[in-house]
């Protein structure tokens, strides 16, 4: 555990990716350019993770997979480590994918509309599983490591506004959908779409840099007190949006949402759901 101005609290990371050996034999020749730590399989990666969460007093993560059907990767650190990581898997619901009962959609990437009758037949599919969970990006789309490989990131932001996930989330009510990032630019949008929609959560993870785009001026308390008058404290997921090694666990993000926090006044009972007991709720209890 962490200790925090409410005293030691129970951290839930919402957010963390999984760049595992598939992710980097992806990119080929490239990848060691990134100058990052590649693992060698799938467990080794889990191990250093749990090593790397114990060391900062994490106890449970959500661990993305960070390439379309990668889902084995996440699978077996889960089977390794089932009271520490949940798995997400990175999905283009328009290509043959494997089942998998919590996914990530990228709609802005893969240019597909939440509309889509292949993204209701995959929602449809996950409403037969309990605890199914969709997290959906919306908002601005920065992929940091496709910038420093000089990649192309041909994406379509027609596709990433929140409002298009307000019928899947009304339909599916027994599906619980993430929005990352605070809608990352869409921040109005999302919290309309949470206001109405009981099953749609907020993750608070990366640096949301995203308020250098609102019309007036915000920083990350007030988009706390905001999201807390709109949603209460049981609906936002914290989340760091840690990726890769050396780097490890982003605790300078947690350390900037618990000031936040602190500032806007949030009591320990709010401060404990947010930061672990509402994804915990989600996923493990």
């Amino acid at each position: 555990m962490i200790t925090t101005p409410w005293g030691e609290i129970e951290i839930a990371d919402a957010h963390v990716h999984f760049f595992s050996p598939t992710f980097f034999n992806a990119l080929g020749e490239k990848a060691p350019e990134l100058g990052w730590d590649m693992p060698r399989t799938p467990e080794a990666l889990a191990d250093r993770w749990v090593a790397e969460l114990d060391r900062n007093g994490v106890q449970r993560a959500s661990l993305i997979a960070s390439v379309p059907n990668d889902s084995a990767s996440v699978n077996a650190a889960v089977e390794l480590y089932p009271d520490r990581f949940a798995s997400i898997s990175m999905m283009n619901p328009l290509l043959p994918h494997p089942v998998n009962t919590s996914v990530f959609l990228f709609p802005a990437m893969h240019r597909f509309s939440l509309h889509d009758d292949k993204v209701w037949a995959l929602v449809q599919m996950l409403a037969g599983y309990p605890r199914s969970i969709v997290y959906v990006h919306c908002g601005v789309l920065s992929v940091g490591f496709r910038k420093k490989l000089g990649l192309p990131c041909h994406f379509d932001m027609r596709y990433s506004n929140p409002i298009d996930l307000h019928a899947l989330a009304i339909n599916f009510p027994h599906v619980n959908f993430v929005i990352p990032h605070f809608g990352a630019g869409y921040f109005r949008e999302a919290l309309m779409v949470a206001d109405l929609c009981p099953n749609v959560y907020l993750d608070t993870s990366s640096s949301n840099s995203w308020m250098k785009y609102q019309p007036e001026s915000i920083d990350l308390d007030g988009v706390f007190r905001k999201a807390l008058e709109v949603l209460g404290p049981k609906r936002l997921l914290f989340g760091s949006d840690s990726s890769f090694f050396p780097r490890g666990w982003v605790r300078a993000v947690f350390e900037k949402q618990c000031q936040a926090l602190l500032h806007i006044g949030v009591e320990e009972e709010a401060a404990r759901a947010i930061f672990g007991g509402n994804l915990r709720s989600l996923l493990w209890a």
